[in-house]
């Protein structure tokens, strides 16, 4: 971040950026409100806990490949290091779709919202195991003067204290961050809690389950829970064909029986 900042200041930034600032955002909120899937779409060439899914992956086939496909809203991952992901990936995913875009990185400084608005984001991705709840309220309120929604991902019941009115979407990762073992009953543990922590308001957060989502029937079960947003990524990056995947993938879901309760872990 240092190295981005001394290369381009934020001055610097904002000149370069400046007709880009004026487009109008898409939101990532109402787009998984209203469809019928939820899904949001992962590029992402590779994993820390799994490695290269996708070495070659190109932005310009895959993303509008998910688009056709019935992704409601695409996560790009700018991180390098880890995911093999770049702010390019990003900026050349807004020129091929109308999709609501995430930026999906390690987000700790203002900079990067301003980063993420001028390469065409329309939602930004914060860690509460990352940052403190101050720190998530200044980001989360710098990304609403920006016209930025805001996701926050948490994975305890002890990050729901990061929860206040500039959180749009509440996205409960299944994935322990620390151990990389995934397990799906996360969210539909953490539901009722969610619930009780933010009420039923229009204002409150809207519920997203994020990692280890392999399964159509997951996700149908996980809907019933009262889930509106599905963050997928390796699922579909993993088969060379990521939208293709996803087409089957949203098949699969409207084939799927109702009434399914029983939680799956992945």
């Amino acid at each position: 971040m240092a190295n981005q900042k001394a290369a381009v200041s934020l001055e610097r930034l904002l000149v370069m950026g400046a007709a880009r600032m004026s487009r109008p955002v898409n939101s990532m909120r109402r787009a998984l409100e209203s469809s019928p899937s939820g899904i949001i779409a992962e590029f992402k060439r590779r994993s820390p806990s799994k490695g290269w899914l996708h070495a070659g992956a190109r932005v310009e086939e895959v993303v509008p490949a998910y688009e056709r496909g019935g992704a409601a809203a695409c996560s790009i991952l700018t991180d390098g290091d880890f995911f093999g992901g770049s702010l390019g990936d990003l900026q050349r995913a807004r020129a091929q779709v109308r999709l609501p875009l995430l930026r999906k990185d390690f987000i700790i400084d203002e900079y990067q919202l301003f980063q993420a608005r001028v390469t065409g984001a329309d939602a930004v991705l914060l860690i509460a195991a990352t940052l403190t709840r101050h720190e998530c309220l200044q980001l989360a309120r710098t990304a609403h003067a920006l016209e930025l929604e805001v996701l926050l991902e948490i994975h305890h019941e002890r990050e729901l204290a990061c929860l206040h009115p500039a959180i749009d979407m509440l996205g409960v990762n299944n994935r322990n961050l620390g151990t990389f073992h995934t397990a799906v009953e996360n969210s539909f543990r953490l539901m009722e809690r969610i619930r009780a922590e933010a009420g039923t308001a229009r204002s409150s957060p809207l519920p997203v389950s994020e990692s280890g989502l392999s399964e159509a029937a997951t996700v149908v079960q996980l809907r019933e829970a009262g889930f509106r947003g599905f963050l997928i990524g390796e699922t579909f990056m993993k088969t060379g064909q990521p939208g293709e995947a996803l087409t089957a993938f949203i098949t699969q879901m409207n084939h799927q029986p109702e009434g399914l309760h029983e939680a799956t872990d992945d």
